[in-house]
């Protein structure tokens, strides 16, 4: 199983609309990325802080898909990606970082 992790690094003074992202845009994603077979999940987080009692996350939000192979990923994506991708200047000017991770173990 692949995990695609989008994270949105905590930047000072970048603009992030949790309400927008979790309300509108995620269930957009969900929708058009789950009709591919591959699809296995997908879990939406909200940085509250860091290692340090009272710090700041290192991300403001990360987005966590599940998908049985990067070439499921690939092919669910492509098809929507200007669609996906024109809709992020509604909630963030933040350059998301992306990773894709092999899921060792998952319980």
């Amino acid at each position: 199983m692949i995990r695609i992790s989008i994270l949105y690094p905590n930047n000072k003074g970048s603009r992030f609309d949790v309400s927008y992202y979790v309300e509108t845009h995620m269930p957009m994603s969900i929708k058009l990325l789950s009709a591919h077979p591959g699809f296995k999940g997908v879990s939406v987080e909200h940085g509250l802080g860091g290692a340090v009692p009272g710090s700041e996350p290192t991300y403001i939000a990360m987005c966590h898909f599940l998908f049985s192979s990067v070439e499921d990923f690939l092919a669910a994506f492509m098809p929507n990606a200007e669609v996906l991708q024109g809709d992020m200047p509604n909630y963030t000017d933040i350059e998301p970082v992306i990773q894709f991770n092999e899921v060792l173990i998952s319980r």
